[in-house]
């Protein structure tokens, strides 16, 4: 009866091997898998955070353009045929229409016979250049924009001028880009609807 015992557990050791090789074998798998998906929600943040400080570069360009309208709205149209920097206060106002000009808008640089057009816009402490390790928060380029001048109102109660504003922002390399667009309209007269 002895022997019968330890015949037993000849047996059965190989069983208990055979279920221990397995069982590492799909927790190993388990773990791969799950260090994968981290690795791909890593890409996927870094994305959306590139995507949105594009965003909001081509949205400081556009809100700048805005603002300057409101106090040269009545400067002179001109023909757009490169690019000016807005910080040494070369902004202008395009008589040729950027969606006339260029074939696709959201094509970016803009240019007009292989020539960038628009006007650069570096906001206060941004970081313009290539992004490295030791400045990750550097944009690839400054953010620019083109204002084109729409023509006159259509509402004859409500003289005025009406632009087209577009905007390009860059995030962390030249692949990250934003591009927004805006109606902005400078009306000549104001009237008090609302009471006295």
């Amino acid at each position: 009866m002895i022997t019968q015992r330890n015949g037993a557990r000849i047996e059965q050791r190989g069983v208990v091997l055979v279920s221990s090789l397995l069982l590492l074998l799909v927790v190993t798998i388990m773990a791969l898998s799950m260090f994968r998906s981290f690795g791909i929600q890593e890409k996927i943040a870094g994305n959306m955070r590139e995507k949105q400080r594009a965003l909001q570069a081509a949205e400081s360009a556009q809100v700048y353009a805005e603002q300057w309208l409101i106090t040269n709205s009545a400067a002179v149209p001109v023909v757009c045929d490169r690019q000016f920097n807005a910080i040494l206060g070369q902004t202008q106002i395009c008589s040729n229409k950027l969606w006339t000009v260029v074939p696709n808008v959201a094509t970016v640089p803009w240019q007009i016979a292989g020539v960038n057009v628009g006007v650069t816009y570096t906001p206060t402490g941004m970081n313009v250049g290539t992004a490295s390790v030791t400045n990750p928060n550097s944009y690839f380029s400054a953010p620019s924009f083109y204002i084109s001048d729409a023509g006159a109102s259509a509402d004859p109660n409500v003289p005025g001028e009406v632009f087209q504003i577009d905007a390009v922002g860059y995030g962390g390399n030249g692949n990250t880009a934003a591009v927004v667009e805006s109606t902005f309209a400078v009306y000549s007269s104001s009237s008090n609807r609302g009471g006295p």
